[in-house]
């Protein structure tokens, strides 16, 4: 029973591994397995079966067929070893040590010697002599066809192809057999050919397209640092100007006993208070941010990272009366969400969708990719990150709610629900007395 539940719990944990992973590097996985594959595809079948004639042509045949196997199985394993290092080769992510090479040359030197020797004293027929030549170079060249230029590795399977003809020639092989020998290597080679590096050719490029992606994001992330930099030099630059030439102007008058100096410092006072909360207005993303705004931003920025963003009912809130607290609210979870989508998963469509009840505004945010997303929290916020979190303390506020989850195969939702009836602010712009929320969260992620 143990064993049981310990084989059901490993097929569950690698399939939770599976679901983990994003879609390209399952893809990479498929790739990397499927080669690996057919590595010991070919020592099961070509390389094993002919071998079992050996058995009734005496010691010799055994142990030259023995001999054979095992170095067919130890080549295999370092083709499978050496397969992760000549993708990484091929990517020009890191160089293949060539040292690697050495063991399987020589083991692949070893296996045409066997294979020459076996011929020699008849441990296999026609047949089967034909059927290990094809799975002579199998494994030594899945890896090797990825670390060097196509026409070399053509010009080197053309030396290796003339060599063993050459050596079966030499102990008698006849021509026909030759002819034979001579077709399953191009074969082999072309079969190498095709398979190996034409996968790992379309894998490097599906790389490099989610590289740029990643960018794009990162551009993005720094497009908005520029416009943050820009606000700020607006709102500051010009209150600061003026705030140095009238205490100028006040030390002046004060020098002088000038009573205006005293209006001139109140007024100083004032410009100040007023930066101050320009600034606040600024880094909370209050200024000019209203619902529509953070709903085309966050159009804006997931379309920039290719990511297809479509929003439903975006004209609802603003024009159905919907309180600005309200429309503040979900300004937030659009703010929130657009950033997990950003930063969690491999999404590639978002969908925003926003409705009226008879007595609440609800808002949608779903995506695809959530087989890599990590978990964002349960509707009772004990588990998630501090951006839902923050918002279920922000809509807990105006008596609204947000649960986020799973929505069926491949697709995450959060749903923010706030009523028509919430609190109005007060005369300074905030709600009633509530929880105060964690930073303000960005519409572009982190950099990763």
């Amino acid at each position: 029973m143990k064993g049981l539940r310990g084989v059901i719990g490993r097929v569950r944990g690698w399939r939770r591994g599976w679901h983990e992973r994003s879609k390209l590097e399952r893809i990479d996985l498929y790739t990397r397995v499927t080669l690996c594959s057919i590595t010991w595809g070919f020592a099961v079948s070509w390389g094993l079966l002919p071998l079992g004639e050996t058995l009734d042509e005496g010691p010799v045949a055994m142990a030259l067929g023995g001999a054979f196997l095992a170095a067919n199985i130890a080549q295999s394993v370092l083709s499978n070893r050496n397969l992760s290092p000549a993708f990484d080769d091929y990517r020009g992510t890191e160089p293949f040590p060539p040292g690697r090479l050495r063991l399987p040359a020589a083991l692949q030197v070893l296996m045409t010697g066997l294979l020459v020797a076996l011929a020699a004293v008849g441990g296999v027929n026609d047949e089967g002599l034909v059927l290990l030549v094809l799975d002579l170079p199998v494994a030594f060249t899945i890896p090797y066809v990825l670390l060097v230029p196509v026409r070399r590795f053509l010009l080197h399977s053309a030396a290796f192809t003339v060599a063993v003809v050459a050596l079966l020639a030499a102990v008698g092989i006849p021509g026909g057999l030759l002819f034979g020998a001579v077709v399953s290597l191009v074969v082999v080679t072309l079969l190498v050919l095709v398979s190996a590096r034409p996968s790992v050719w379309s894998l490097s490029v599906m790389w490099q397209a989610e590289e740029a992606r990643d960018m794009q994001a990162r551009l993005a992330v720094a497009e908005e640092r520029l416009r943050f930099g820009r606000d700020m030099h607006d709102v500051l630059g010009r209150n600061l100007s003026v705030i140095a030439l009238k205490s100028e102007l006040a030390v002046e008058l004060a020098q002088r006993g000038n009573p205006a100096a005293m209006d001139q410092m109140v007024e100083v006072q004032r410009i100040a208070r007023a930066s101050q909360q320009e600034v606040r207005d600024v880094v909370r993303g209050y200024r000019e941010a209203d619902l529509p705004t953070e709903l085309m931003g966050a159009r804006g920025v997931l379309q920039a990272a290719g990511i297809t963003c479509a929003v439903e009912g975006a004209d609802g809130p603003a024009g159905i009366g919907a309180p600005a607290a309200v429309q503040a609210a979900l300004g937030w979870v659009v703010r929130e969400t657009a950033t997990n989508v950003l930063r969690h998963g491999d999404p590639r469509h978002c969908w925003i969708r926003l409705a009226r009840t008879r007595d609440a505004v609800v808002l949608e945010v779903e995506n695809d990719g959530a087989g890599a997303t990590r978990p964002l929290g349960d509707a009772d916020g004990d588990s998630g990150g501090s951006g839902l979190a923050g918002l279920r303390v922000r809509l807990g506020a105006l008596g609204g709610s947000l649960t986020a989850g799973s929505a069926g195969d491949d697709l995450f939702r959060v749903t923010a629900t706030v009523p028509l009836t919430a609190p109005r602010p007060d005369a300074n712009g905030q709600l009633a007395p509530s929880p105060a929320p964690p930073a303000a969260p960005s519409v572009f992620p982190e950099e990763r």
